[in-house]
């Protein structure tokens, strides 16, 4: 088939090397443009390397990206990771329209952090999402879902990247073939099950001790490892990696007192909060690298008794 996509980053470059590799034809490649002294994106990089036609519009509104578009003749539209706004009149322009891949399993989590909130908010799966994009946000007809399992000790790294990003380069094969085959359907979604979540960045990141374990330890695996959870020591942040949660089921039966460092073993941390403690294996201060918990806080002079979030 002949595709345009349109797309960035590393899981726009792997979904249009999935599709060359297989034999199709990328017609022609549209990538956002790079902030002024930024690095230049991957999958930019690798279509100019394979001679392919690049086109980078600060909008798809403009008529120059229809216009671009229209002349590439192409079967269908793929987008792998669009943060721009794709009005109706660009993506309906290949003969077979254009279809979307979204990490969540819609119409649940629409919105642009859709990895980090299943995790931060203890949902058990996830999965990913191929569908028509509308000019609503992440609203369009579903045409093909994934599910995987969200275990108690994943986190956003082994999630996205040991599956989401497979899983979706392959999906977005999968459906392409169906919809330009006139073998799928599209399935209207159920806007009672609808949620919406905006940005998942530093505010929601932040660790507040006095919440349960089960909070604490959701939050650090869903920013795990961007964009990090924090907490403060001295008015410093530190960012928190590697979490495991210990509760504790008996009333007044745990050690230390909230953001309390109750235990230091030889290579991580435990932290005291409501119903538990949180065991950290790996930490990143303000003004350093990521190091095991223990190494800082030997580095740092901290002991025993230390109270996080001072």
């Amino acid at each position: 088939m002949r595709i345009a996509i349109i797309g960035q980053q590393d899981f726009g470059k792997a979904v249009m090397e999935a599709f060359l590799a297989r034999g199709d034809t990328v017609a022609g490649v549209f990538v956002a443009p790079e902030k002024e002294g930024g690095k230049p994106d991957p999958m930019k990089v690798a279509a100019v390397e394979k001679g392919l036609t690049v086109f980078q519009f600060p909008s798809l509104k403009a008529p120059e990206a229809t216009a671009a578009m229209r002349g590439l003749d192409a079967d269908i539209g793929i987008m792998a990771f669009v943060l721009q706004f794709a009005p109706q009149e660009f993506v309906n322009i290949p003969r077979h329209g254009t279809i979307q891949y979204h990490p969540s399993l819609l119409p649940k989590y629409r919105g642009p952090s859709s990895i980090n909130w299943p995790i931060t908010k203890g949902e058990t799966k996830t999965g990913l999402t191929i569908f028509r994009p509308t000019d609503g946000l992440d609203e369009g007809a579903v045409i093909l879902q994934k599910e995987t399992p969200i275990s108690a000790d994943d986190t956003l790294g082994t999630v996205y990247f040991d599956r989401l990003f497979p899983m979706g380069v392959a999906a977005m094969l999968e459906a392409a073939d169906l919809v330009v085959a006139g073998k799928h359907r599209e399935v209207v979604q159920d806007e009672s099950q609808a949620s919406y979540e905006g940005w998942f960045r530093a505010a929601e990141a932040r660790v507040h001790w006095n919440q349960h374990v089960d909070w604490i330890h959701n939050t650090i695996r869903g920013a795990d490892p961007a964009p990090g959870a924090w907490t403060t020591i001295a008015g410093k942040k530190l960012q928190l990696f590697g979490s495991r949660k210990h509760l504790v089921r008996t009333f007044g039966a745990v050690k230390g007192k909230i953001g309390e460092i109750a235990e230091i073993g030889a290579e991580s941390m435990r932290v005291t909060a409501q119903g538990g403690q949180i065991e950290v294996s790996k930490v990143k201060p303000e003004e350093g690298k990521k190091v095991s918990a223990a190494e800082w806080a030997k580095a740092a002079g901290v002991t025993v008794g230390t109270i996080l979030g001072t």
